[in-house]
């Protein structure tokens, strides 16, 4: 099958940041910003934090986009330098305030039990106030692999943990979210509640 614009519509602007071609950079931020800021927001949960990730990853990109093999493959290419830009930051925010590990540990037997699936009856807005209120280290491995799509082992290549850690930490962050979410549609149903007898 033949390659042309209409399967890869930026391979074109691609090329033409190979040669420096401004118009051709604003064009590809245009294209891509949105989602690239929402991968750094969920990562980071601050707007500014994730703004500056977001430009800092598209400059890389346009420096260092002779180094990209194929320019099919520019929008996973960014989105791998925008999630290590936000773990960068995530990294700057440890050594500047130790992380300190907010959750109650679960006992190895409860961990070996089979957790329940995100709900789908949860509402996207109650999973986003629950992922805001996650430790930094819950909320991006949540992120990484429920938002991003990346397995455990993709996972523990960027966050550089070994494999078991990174599946231990994924199923304690999840269920600190379920936690979370229970917390969030109780507080709900008690503000009805007493808006009900007002």
């Amino acid at each position: 099958m033949k390659e042309n614009s209409e399967t890869y519509p930026h391979l074109q602007l691609v090329e033409s940041c190979r040669k420096s071609s401004r118009k051709a950079q604003m064009a590809l931020y245009s294209l891509y910003y949105k989602a690239m800021f929402n991968t750094a927001l969920r990562i980071l949960n601050n707007p500014v934090e994730a703004e500056d990730a977001m430009q800092e990853a598209f400059i890389d990109a346009f420096q260092k986009i002779d180094q990209l093999g194929d320019s099919r493959k520019f929008g996973s290419w960014l989105k791998r330098i925008v999630i290590n830009k936000a773990l960068d930051e995530v990294g700057r925010r440890r050594v500047m305030q130790p992380l300190e590990d907010r959750i109650n540990e679960i006992a190895d037997q409860s961990e070996k039990e089979e957790q329940p699936e995100l709900e789908t009856e949860y509402r996207l807005e109650e999973v986003k106030n629950a992922m805001g209120s996650l430790p930094d280290q819950y909320r991006m491995i949540l992120t990484l692999h429920l938002f991003e799509g990346m397995d455990h082992e993709e996972i523990s290549d960027i966050l550089n943990l070994e494999y078991n850690n990174v599946r231990t930490r994924y199923s304690r962050a999840r269920q600190r979210l379920l936690q979370e979410i229970k917390i969030i549609q109780h507080q709900k149903i008690v503000k009805e509640n007493s808006y009900v007898e007002n």
